[in-house]
């Protein structure tokens, strides 16, 4: 986070600079501009309309340098024979920049591209550009594999944008928030039935106790019935062995 603001806070001074320096001294502002240890985001400053103001004059080409820095790579000012020579500063930054633009699409980058396209000779020179220049400047982050000759990129800082790729990128946040705003109605009707089935569930289970106690009580009462019953059972039992054996006694009695 104090990377991210201190960034942020280098933007705000060389757009604040920019905003009241013109000609040569412009000119030099994008000299240091591109060439500062810690900055790799431009288009906020290449938007100052001071800027702007250098096409088609003698320092025409400072402006074009802001723009390379921006958007392009390494083989791009190879490329272009009319940009101005580069300090070692200058291309240590847009070689560092090159990196990260090979790692906005792949995440295995092969020694032999990363070789070709920074003008490299040997796997050596080549490790520490990527370990001091890059992962110790916290532009990116990965494994260097030497069995497999690759770097695996696992965190790499975003570039600025090409104007033209805005619309893709406008599109892309756009179709992002569809699809969250479908989760999100997705996610809210799995809630309205978690609920529903919650409350059928308790309503549920209110019916089963209910019966349960039901059940206790019918059985209670039968048993307290039949206690009754064996009661009676019994005493009649009694009276009834009493009647037989005073007949009994009756019967043996002798006649006058």
């Amino acid at each position: 986070m104090d990377i991210e603001r201190k960034h942020a806070e280098l933007i705000d001074l060389f757009v604040k600079q920019a905003a009241v320096l013109d000609g040569p001294a412009l000119a030099g502002l994008v000299l240091e501009v591109t060439s500062h240890p810690s900055l790799f985001a431009f288009s906020e400053i290449l938007s100052v309309p001071n800027l702007g103001k250098l096409e088609g004059t003698q320092y025409s080409s400072s402006l074009d340098v802001l723009r390379l820095f921006a958007y392009g790579t390494w083989s791009d000012y190879k490329s272009n024979a009319s940009l101005p020579a580069l300090s070692p500063d200058q291309v240590r930054k847009l070689k560092q920049l090159s990196v990260l633009t090979l790692a906005e699409t792949n995440k295995v980058l092969p020694y032999n591209q990363l070789m070709q396209e920074l003008d490299v000779s040997n796997v050596r020179e080549l490790e520490d550009f990527l370990i001091n220049e890059c992962m110790y400047a916290g532009i990116v982050r990965g494994k260097l594999d030497q069995l497999r000759r690759c770097f695996e990129v696992q965190f790499a800082a975003g570039r600025d944008l090409r104007p033209e790729q805005l619309n893709n990128m406008i599109q892309t946040l756009a179709n992002w928030l569809d699809t969250s705003d479908n989760l999100l109605h997705l996610i809210q009707e799995k809630i309205k039935w978690a609920d529903t089935m919650s409350e059928a569930t308790k309503k549920h289970c209110k019916e089963i106790e209910d019966k349960v106690e039901e059940v206790k009580k019918s059985l209670k009462a039968d048993m307290d019935l039949r206690g009754h019953e064996d009661m009676f059972s019994e005493h009649g039992g009694m009276m009834d062995y009493e009647e037989d054996r005073v007949r009994s006694k009756r019967r043996r009695q002798p006649m006058p």
